[in-house]
């Protein structure tokens, strides 16, 4: 069975930081690519970063330069990085992987930037 949860979103300033995880439970987590994702209000969700098995990593444009994912094979968790935020960064944030064909999501957690 898999599950993913969030975790660490809330009210950040523009320019300031926030850090999310994911923790993820199941036997997969060490042979699969893990995921952000991104939804506003109003718009679709939107991929946001990506990390593999062997830490290779892409980003959206928007992000890049400001966002770091990472993740711990060995704690089962994957990690998003944002700083410098911008307002535009307000979105729920979801925890995402694909394991063996099937996508998977967590809950979400809210991120709100604002001053």
């Amino acid at each position: 069975q898999v599950q993913l949860v969030e975790s660490g979103g809330g009210l950040g300033q523009p320019g300031g930081s926030l850090r999310l995880s994911c923790a993820a439970s199941g036997s997969f987590f060490s042979s699969v690519f893990m995921a952000w994702y991104r939804q506003a209000p109003g718009k679709q969700r939107e991929w946001v970063a990506q990390i593999t098995v062997g830490g290779s990593t892409l980003y959206r444009e928007s992000v890049k330069g400001r966002f770091t994912i990472s993740r711990d094979n060995a704690k089962n968790m994957v990690y998003l990085q944002m700083n410098s935020l911008k307002p535009e960064d307000t979105a729920v944030y979801y925890c995402n992987t694909n394991v063996r064909g099937n996508m998977y999501w967590g809950q979400g957690t809210q991120v709100t930037v604002s001053s």
